[in-house]
C-alpha cells in the first residue's frame, strides 16, 4: 500500500518557527509531527512512502536519517516550483493504483486502514476524511428582513459543520483530471472529478484530529501528545 505525505509547504502560518524548519519536522516532545505520521502508516500497513518536498528539502532527509530504519520504502520527490496539494501528484513515480494522499503536518487517531476499506467497497475515485467541528459565537445572531424587520434572534448559537481532515484516498485514475504545468490544489481536483460524474465520497470520523496550522493548535497538539504519546505513537517494529 502506497501513502503520498504533502510536505513541500513554507509553513507560513506557524512563523517564526518555521523560519528555521519546515513545519512536518516540528517536534511533539523529542518526535518530529512526520515521524508521527508515518509511524502510524507503517502500523496501518503501508509498505511505500513518498515525501513530495520543497520548502528546505534537504532537512527532511537530514532528520529523517537512514532510510533502513523504517520498514516502508521511502521516496523523496522535490518539486521545483510549488504545484498545489494536487498537482504535486504528478511529481510521484509509478503510482499505485490507490494511494493514500495526505498533509504531514496532522495529529490524529484516525483509522487509516478503515478508511482505505471504504474507498475500495464504494469503488470511489476520491474519498475524504472528513472531522465534525462547532464554533461558539459569542454574541446573539440577528437575522433581518430588507426592510428591517426582525427575522430570527438566536442568543450564542454554535455553528456546526464538516472539515477536510488534510487526509484522502485517490484512485491512480485521477491523475487524468490534474492539469500540467500549473499549481493545482485537492478541493480542485476532489470538485473536477465530481463534476465529471465520477465518485467521490466523504468519510466522517470521531478520532481525534488536530491540524498544525497556527500557533494554538500547535501547542494543542503538543499538549494533548505529551499526556498520552502510545495513543498516537505505535511502537517501532510493531502494529
Amino acid at each position: 500500500m502506497m501513502a503520498v505525505i504533502l510536505a513541500g509547504g513554507k509553513g507560513t502560518r506557524l512563523h517564526p518557527f518555521t523560519i528555521t524548519i519546515p513545519k512536518p519536522l516540528l517536534p511533539l516532545g523529542e518526535v518530529p509531527i512526520l515521524e508521527v505520521v508515518m509511524r502510524q502508516l507503517e502500523a496501518a500497513g503501508v509498505d511505500r512512502i513518498v515525501l513530495t518536498l520543497g520548502h528546505m528539502a534537504h532537512l527532511f532527509t537530514a532528520v529523517l536519517g537512514d532510510a533502513s530504519r523504517w520498514r516502508a520504502r521511502i521516496e523523496y520527490c522535490v518539486e521545483d516550483e510549488p504545484l498545489g496539494t494536487a498537482g504535486a501528484l504528478r511529481v510521484v513515480n509509478h503510482p499505485d493504483e490507490t494511494m493514500l494522499v495526505m498533509n504531514g503536518d496532522v495529529l490524529t487517531t484516525l483509522d487509516y486502514r478503515e478508511l482505505l476499506a471504504v474507498h475500495r467497497d464504494r469503488q470511489a475515485w476520491g474519498t475524504i476524511a472528513m472531522s465534525h467541528r462547532e464554533v461558539k459565537v459569542d454574541y446573539g445572531v440577528v437575522v433581518s428582513g430588507a426592510d428591517g424587520t426582525l427575522t430570527e434572534y438566536r442568543e450564542k448559537p454554535v455553528i456546526q459543520y464538516d472539515v477536510s481532515m488534510g487526509i484522502n484516498v485517490l484512485s491512480a485514475r485521477c491523475l487524468e483530471y490534474v492539469p500540467r504545468g500549473a499549481p493545482f490544489d485537492m478541493p480542485d481536483l476532489m470538485e473536477t472529478m465530481r463534476r465529471a460524474g465520477r465518485t467521490v465520497i466523504c468519510h466522517r470520523t470521531e478520532s481525534y484530529w488536530r491540524d498544525i496550522g497556527h500557533f494554538d493548535d500547535y501547542v494543542q497538539a503538543s499538549e494533548d501528545f505529551a499526556k498520552d504519546p502510545g495513543r498516537f505513537l505505535p511502537p517501532r517494529g510493531g502494529a
